[in-house]
C-alpha cells in the first residue's frame, strides 16, 4: 500500500476505485466498505484508494472540545488499512480552509481531476464538502456530470449491529473490551513507550512496564486491571495491565502499567503494543500493600485463564 500525504503527490489512475472518510477504528462497518472497495477494483481491473483527513475533523473544527478521543493515530488506522489490500492510501490534511471546500469543488478537483475516479464506493450516511452538503443524492443526481459511478452500501450492510466509532468509544469508556472487539473486528490496541516508573509493582512481585503514549487525542479505556496480550519485537506475551490512579498509595497520576508474564528483559525506552483482551475487575483501593499484594495474586491467575 502507497501512502500519501497530500493531494498534490498523487497522479491519477486509469481506473480509480475510492472511497473517503475518516475511518476511526476501521470497525467492522467500514469493513464493508473496504471489502466491496477492492472487490470492485479486482473485477474492473482497477486500483483501489482510500481518502482520508487527519487531523480528525472535529479537532480542527471544535479545537476547544478537549474531551474528543481517538480509536487510532494514523498510523495505527495505515496498518489496519494495509490488511485490506488497499493499494493507495491519500492522507488529506485537514484545516478549516479545507472544511470551506464546496461538494461541487470536491468532487471535480480531486476526485476528477487528481484521482481519476471511475467508481465511488461511500456508506449510507457519508457527507463531504462545506457544511456536510455532499450526499448519495447529491452524486446520484448529478451522476451525468462526473466521470464516474457511485455506490452506496445500503445501512442494513453496515449497521446491522449498530457499530459505529462513537458506540466503540462508549464500550471502552465503560471498559467493555469484549463489545469493542466484536464492533472493531479485532482487539483494541495502544501503542506507547516503556518509561521508568517507582518500582512498587517489583516490589509486591509483579514488576510492571510503565507506558506513556506519544498521541494525546488517543482513547484510553477505562480506569480497571484487564488481561491483555502484548506486542514486543514481533513476540506477544500474555500479561495483565493496569489502568488508574493507584488509590491503595494515594495516587493522584493516571498510570498504565503492564506486568508482563514470563518477560524479565529491560525495554526502557521502547515500544510495545497492549491488546485490550478481557476484564478483570475494576480498580480499587487496598487497606494496605499486602491486600493489594494478594489481589495481583488472583488477577495473574484470573488473566492466565482467561487467555489460556
Amino acid at each position: 500500500m502507497k501512502i500519501y500525504h497530500g493531494i498534490e503527490d498523487f497522479s491519477p489512475l486509469p481506473y480509480a476505485v475510492v472511497t473517503t472518510g475518516t475511518f476511526d477504528g476501521v470497525h467492522v462497518g467500514h469493513q464493508k466498505i473496504l471489502n466491496r472497495l477492492t472487490s470492485l477494483a479486482k473485477i474492473h481491473e482497477g486500483e483501489s484508494v482510500v481518502i482520508t483527513y487527519w487531523p480528525h475533523p472535529r479537532l480542527v473544527l471544535k479545537p476547544e472540545d478537549t474531551s474528543i478521543r481517538l480509536l487510532n493515530t494514523f498510523e495505527e488506522k495505515a496498518e489496519l488499512l494495509k490488511k485490506f489490500g488497499i493499494n493507495h492510501l491519500i492522507r488529506i490534511p485537514f484545516t478549516k480552509e479545507f472544511s470551506n471546500v464546496s461538494s461541487h469543488e470536491y468532487i471535480n478537483e480531486i476526485l476528477v481531476k487528481k484521482i481519476g475516479t471511475k467508481k465511488l464506493v461511500i456508506g449510507y450516511d457519508h457527507r463531504f464538502g462545506k457544511n456536510r452538503e455532499g450526499s448519495f443524492e447529491e452524486l446520484k443526481n448529478n451522476a451525468h456530470l462526473y466521470s464516474f459511478e457511485v455506490e452506496e452500501i445500503p445501512r442494513q450492510d453496515i449497521d446491522h449491529a449498530g457499530v459505529s466509532s462513537t458506540r466503540i468509544r462508549k464500550a471502552l469508556a465503560e471498559a467493555d473490551v469484549l463489545q469493542a472487539k466484536q464492533l472493531l473486528g479485532s482487539s483494541y490496541s495502544i501503542t506507547g513507550r516503556v518509561i521508568a516508573g517507582d518500582k512498587i509493582g517489583r516490589m509486591l512481585g509483579f514488576p510492571t512496564a510503565n507506558i506513556e503514549l506519544d498521541y494525546p487525542y488517543k482513547l484510553i479505556p477505562a480506569d480497571a486491571i484487564y488481561a491483555v496480550t502484548v506486542m514486543h519485537e514481533r513476540a506477544l506475551y500474555k500479561g495483565m495491565l493496569y489502568i488508574g490512579t493507584r488509590p491503595t498509595i494515594n495516587g493522584t497520576k493516571r498510570n498504565i502499567e503492564v506486568n508482563i508474564f514470563d518477560f524479565d528483559k529491560s525495554i526502557y525506552g521502547e515500544t510495545i503494543t497492549i491488546n485490550f483482551e478481557y476484564l478483570i475487575r475494576s480498580d480499587a483501593a487496598f487497606s494496605d500493600l499486602e491486600s493489594l499484594k494478594k489481589q495481583l495474586a488472583l488477577d495473574k491467575i484470573k488473566a492466565l485463564e482467561l487467555l489460556t
